[in-house]
């Protein structure tokens, strides 16, 4: 069953049952309430016509008493306890039939409606002392024909009513529905057509209410926009990442067919080839590795959070980088002070080697470090005086595989994803990174801790 359907079915329903249960409420209490008031004036009459009969017990003949007292729509007699010699049943034209039941003597007064012949009676039963000093029942019936008739029509009006009342109950359902599925089903068509074309679409929005229909179109939208975005990324990074190890594997393959056919009469061609499959080999394990880190989600991180010492981590870092790569760089911390914040030490020491390798890659003079405080901000700089960057380039260095200098990058062994994971890492740990440079005169990078000073 569809949406809109169910959605109809349920709110008529409900509607109905609940119109229904205060219907059956209303009637009943009405019923009762009207039963209520035909006992208590019958009583009262009752007890009016039992002390004017009383006075004048004795005076007037019993049957003229009892012809005078005889209700408009029912029946009144006088019940002996043995019904022997007992005055005859007066009844009104209409409630001839009442003289044919049967009479029964009560002890006590008794107060209750009756059916007799598929007809609705109050009955009243009042004991009363005769002239001869017996008791007998002084006992009035009388027809309710006139609260039966209101009940009926009240039974009709409700039925009626609630006939009627679902009539715009079903309309306005219907429009309920239509209004709660539209989104939906236009949410459906286009996933459909998603599905056929290929291509992303998107739902046509009403800014007209901010409800949670309109919030659930703008989260498909948004939804949307992710795919495509990450879409589009994923297809750039596969044809940049295909292209990239296209080259180290035509120069491996070429390298390995050289040594197949010269390589051992030519020791200087054997050697160049080993050394050239090796450095290959060596940058694609690199590339490798970093396709790999970078295909990471944020949370799969595994930030381990602990007390950091950064004087102690750039200087163990620097002389580290120092003696691998046999190359000049100079730390130099602002503050006397050393300084602690509350980091993950393992990535951001990986963060320092990428700007320190970059810098060496792509710059033959000394490298400096620098690490100090400014308003409340830690920072560190990471300069070399090196190509540099030009200015229209500076925005793109952090997407994947982008190189300013292809040419030199290659020959350098880059493979243009380290500032990729460089951002990565720095966002993953609440670090800014910005990069200030000039084409031939050098980079700065500078790693802004957000998280601030631990004391």
């Amino acid at each position: 069953m569809k949406l809109r359907n169910k959605i109809n079915l349920y709110t008529a329903f409900l509607f109905a049952f609940l119109l229904l249960i205060l219907n059956i409420t209303v009637y009943y209490t009405f019923n009762k309430l009207l039963l209520d008031s035909e006992l208590a004036t019958a009583h009262k009459e009752m007890e009016k016509i039992s002390d004017n009969f009383g006075e004048s017990l004795g005076i007037i003949p019993v049957d003229s008493l009892l012809r005078s007292y005889v209700p408009v729509n029912g029946m009144i007699e006088i019940v002996t306890e043995d019904n022997t010699n007992k005055p005859p049943a007066f009844t009104s034209a209409d409630e001839q039939n009442l003289s044919k039941r049967k009479s029964v003597f009560y002890k006590s007064e008794v107060s209750n409606t009756t059916e007799y012949e598929g007809r609705h009676y109050t009955f009243e039963s009042m004991p009363i002392i005769m002239q001869d000093g017996s008791v007998a029942n002084l006992q009035i019936t009388k027809s309710m024909e006139t609260s039966t008739k209101i009940l009926s029509i009240l039974r009709l009006v409700l039925i009626l009513v609630t006939l009627i009342a679902l009539i715009p109950v079903l309309i306005s359902s219907r429009l309920l529905s239509n209004f709660i599925t539209k989104p939906v089903t236009s949410m459906i068509n286009t996933m459909m057509e998603i599905r056929k074309s290929g291509s992303f679409k998107r739902l046509t929005l009403e800014a007209k209410s901010k409800d949670e229909l309109y919030q659930m179109g703008q989260t498909f939208n948004h939804m949307i926009d992710l795919l495509e975005r990450n879409f589009e990324k994923q297809e750039q990074f596969v044809t940049n990442a295909s292209h990239e190890l296209k080259t180290p594997l035509t120069i491996i393959e070429s390298y390995a067919s050289l040594l197949k056919r010269r390589g051992l009469t030519e020791p200087e061609l054997f050697a160049e080839s080993i050394e050239a499959i090796h450095s290959e080999a060596l940058r694609m394990r690199e590339m490798t590795e970093q396709l790999l880190m970078l295909a990471r989600h944020d949370e799969q991180w595994n930030i381990e959070l602990n007390p950091v010492n950064l004087n102690q981590l750039i200087d163990q870092t620097v002389n580290a980088f120092k003696n691998a790569y046999k190359r000049e760089i100079i730390f130099e911390a602002v503050n006397e002070v050393p300084i602690f914040i509350e980091s993950d030490e393992k990535k951001l020491k990986q963060l320092l080697f990428i700007f320190l390798d970059n810098g060496r890659k792509y710059s033959d003079e000394i490298i400096s470090v620098e690490l100090g405080k400014e308003n409340n901000e830690i920072y560190i700089k990471i300069m070399d005086r090196g190509i540099g960057i030009h200015e229209s380039d500076l925005p793109k260095v952090f997407d994947r595989f982008y190189r300013v200098d292809k040419a030199r990058s290659r020959k350098q062994g880059g493979s243009g994803l380290g500032l990729s994971i460089a951002k990565e890492i720095a966002d993953a740990i609440g670090i800014d990174v910005q990069l200030d440079s000039a084409a031939g005169i050098g980079t700065t990078a500078t790693l802004l801790i957000k998280k601030g000073e631990k004391i």
